[in-house]
């Protein structure tokens, strides 16, 4: 139905989206703020992390048939529409000025590899030119590596500064602050780096994972052997530039990539807890939005635990999912008056979970919970971090100690007064 490693796939896309074979809806929470709403999103994808988990608009197609490569090619495309749509609600949407717009912005990218193939595709259509500069943005050097660890699992992890990018050109700044991508790209390689060196000691998956994230950055030689250098030896706060404080979705970016490198070891140490709250502080992200990095970042390794190798011991899988059901204990509980009023207008919910605690639940029954919670997750914001996958992977704990956290919403006079 759709190849994205075949020519014409853009136009291809576009007649399915009219023919209604899939919606290009976007449906922002009320209460939730665009860059919060674009971050929870992209997390949920897995653009963010440089690896397909979840399509945005196509994710009912059949993909059987596609790369790893070609699933992630649409999705930096999807994840370009969905700014666009997300930032032009008001507007009906037009593919060519889309198409347009995407074209402009890459015109003015600063990658390296944009830079080198961009005048070639002169006598080609603005749909094929597009097909051919987002198949060079999945381009890495593959012989930066030998074919362990990581190799096999990221394609592109910095394609997601395109993202940002691209947000940043549509709505128009006056301030050209984020127009240079390799500077961009150079305070992620320093986060990575200082996140690295947080316990004190690099180990060997770091050191790879480093590897990947240098080779996707696509910089210039004396760029690149800058930052090979700063990893040698370490770096400090201080190698950000001020670039890393003028972008909500830039920071929360550097913030979930040493989140990662850290967590690639599945478990975080005191040093590496301290780094992490210290480098908010740095950030000014408030501390809150951490819980809900690593959240995001634990539930992207437990449900990819099968397709990265490291990620396949199963004890050190119990220690990631110990620690991602600890932030969700603490994220529902920063919320549980606000819980507490939505259940008790949920008599069929409230009636399961109490179910829960004393026999297993039949899966209908689960799946009724779990669409019911996620109605009321899309009621509060502040829990939004629900809609991430790995909600479903957690329900258990989720049955288990909502009654503990609010008591008030399981008990039967207050529930038949809500009637």
């Amino acid at each position: 139905m759709l190849q994205p490693g075949s020519k014409g796939w853009i136009n291809k896309y576009f007649y399915l989206a009219e023919k209604g074979i899939f919606q290009l809806d976007v449906d922002r929470p009320k209460g939730i703020g665009i860059e919060h709403f674009l971050h929870l999103k992209f997390g949920h994808s897995g653009v963010i992390f440089g690896y397909p988990t979840e399509m945005i608009f196509t994710e009912a197609l059949d993909k059987s048939q596609w790369t790893v490569d070609e699933r992630l090619k649409l999705l930096l495309f999807e994840s370009h529409l969905f700014v666009f749509l997300t930032t032009n609600k008001r507007k009906k949407f037009n593919k060519d000025e889309f198409i347009e717009s995407l074209l402009n912005f890459y015109g003015k990218h600063n990658s390296y590899s944009i830079i080198k193939i961009f005048t070639f595709f002169l006598k080609e259509s603005k749909e094929e030119k597009l097909e051919n500069i987002l198949a060079k943005r999945l381009d890495i050097k593959r012989n930066f590596f030998d074919n362990r660890l990581w190799l096999n699992y990221l394609s592109n992890v910095f394609i997601y500064l395109d993202v940002i990018l691209y947000l940043d050109f549509v709505k128009k700044r006056k301030r050209g602050s984020l127009s240079n991508y390799n500077e961009l790209a150079m305070n992620s390689l320093t986060a990575i780096s200082i996140s690295a060196f947080s316990d004190g000691e690099v180990e060997e998956r770091e050191k790879e994972l480093f590897k990947i994230f240098l080779a996707s950055a696509n910089l210039p030689d004396e760029k690149r052997d800058i930052a090979q250098k700063q990893f040698k030896v370490g770096a400090s706060f201080e190698a950000f530039t001020e670039i890393a404080h003028e972008n909500w979705l830039f920071k929360r970016f550097l913030l979930d990539i040493s989140a990662l490198t850290i967590l690639a070891n599945m478990e975080a140490v005191p040093q590496e807890k301290l780094f992490l709250t210290k480098l908010c502080e740095y950030l000014g992200i408030p501390n809150k939005e951490l819980d809900e990095t690593l959240v995001m970042v634990g539930n992207f390794v437990l449900n990819n635990n099968k397709k990265v190798s490291f990620l396949k011991s199963s004890s050190s899988y119990e220690k990631m999912f110990s620690s991602v059901s600890r932030r969700w204990v603490k994220i529902l509980g920063r919320n549980k008056d606000k819980l507490a009023i939505e259940l008790k207008q949920s008599k069929e919910l409230v009636s399961l979970i109490k179910k829960s605690t004393s026999q297993e639940l039949t899966k209908e029954e689960k799946e009724i919970v779990k669409n019911q919670f996620l109605d009321i997750v899309k009621s509060m914001p502040s829990l939004a971090i629900f809609m991430l996958p790995g909600g479903a992977l957690l329900l258990p704990l989720v049955l288990k100690i909502i009654p503990d956290l609010v008591p008030s919403a399981f008990r039967d006079n207050e529930v038949e007064k809500s009637e």
